[in-house]
């Protein structure tokens, strides 16, 4: 969790915020991926990369 802290401090004092959404997304892709990857659905998702 300490990594997760040390990257709100780095956002909060530097003011980039923008940053944020591109780590959001990537998690979420990330997860996808994890998620399907033992399931009938990972042929599909693996298509649309």
């Amino acid at each position: 969790m300490s990594v997760v802290s040390d990257f709100w401090q780095f956002l909060r004092d530097r003011k980039k915020w923008w940053l944020l959404p591109m780590i959001v997304v990537l998690l979420l892709i990330g997860v996808l991926i994890v998620m399907t990857s033992g399931s009938a659905i990972a042929p599909f998702i693996y298509t649309l990369f």
